[in-house]
């Protein structure tokens, strides 16, 4: 299914661009998405598959009128084609899509106690010289990790927490014995 979100997440990405209207749409979409997930009937009219195609396509019309004109006929199309439920995850790709179009490095920043602003804005302009890029930050608290901290940017982890060093250091002394 991610590819699928993926195709429409460009297809929107793309005409937002030539249009130029990138942030528009991305908030457009973002609280549409966030409305279906708040209104139980708007949720369940979306991800109803007994319902028509045409049927849901016009409903949510009069849902978004006075939305963007791309919103509308990309929530109309995207109805059309039964994949109004992952709406959702088109709305994350197109996130990423909008993320890399900026140059924005999203990671996520795992301590063991909680950062204050200063530190976290330390560590970010690290990351931020090594990458080239404007990075994003979510922080989040971990006591098990005792110590440090772990980076996690897509696929990439750099764990420098003491239980990771633990961890690693158990792991060498189980291979250095066999």
């Amino acid at each position: 299914m991610a590819v699928v979100a993926r195709t429409y997440a460009r297809a929107l990405f793309e005409a937002a661009k030539d249009a130029g209207r990138i942030d528009e749409v991305r908030d457009q979409l973002t609280t549409f998405v966030e409305a279906v997930d708040e209104v139980p009937e708007l949720r369940s009219l979306i991800r109803n598959p007994e319902l028509d195609p045409l049927t849901k396509a016009a409903a949510l019309d009069a849902v978004l009128e006075g939305a963007d004109e791309l919103i509308r006929n990309f929530v109309r199309v995207v109805t059309r084609k039964g994949r109004a439920a992952q709406l959702d995850e088109i709305a994350r790709e197109y996130e990423v899509l909008v993320a890399a179009e900026e140059q924005i490095l999203s990671v996520e920043l795992t301590t063991a106690y909680e950062l204050s602003d200063d530190e976290a804005a330390a560590i970010v302009n690290q990351i931020e010289e090594a990458s080239g890029q404007r990075v994003e930050a979510a922080r989040t608290v971990d006591p098990g990790l005792i110590g440090g901290l772990v980076i996690k940017a897509g696929s990439l982890e750099v764990d420098s927490s003491v239980r990771g060093r633990l961890d690693r250091l158990r792991r060498d002394l189980a291979h250095a014995s066999t």
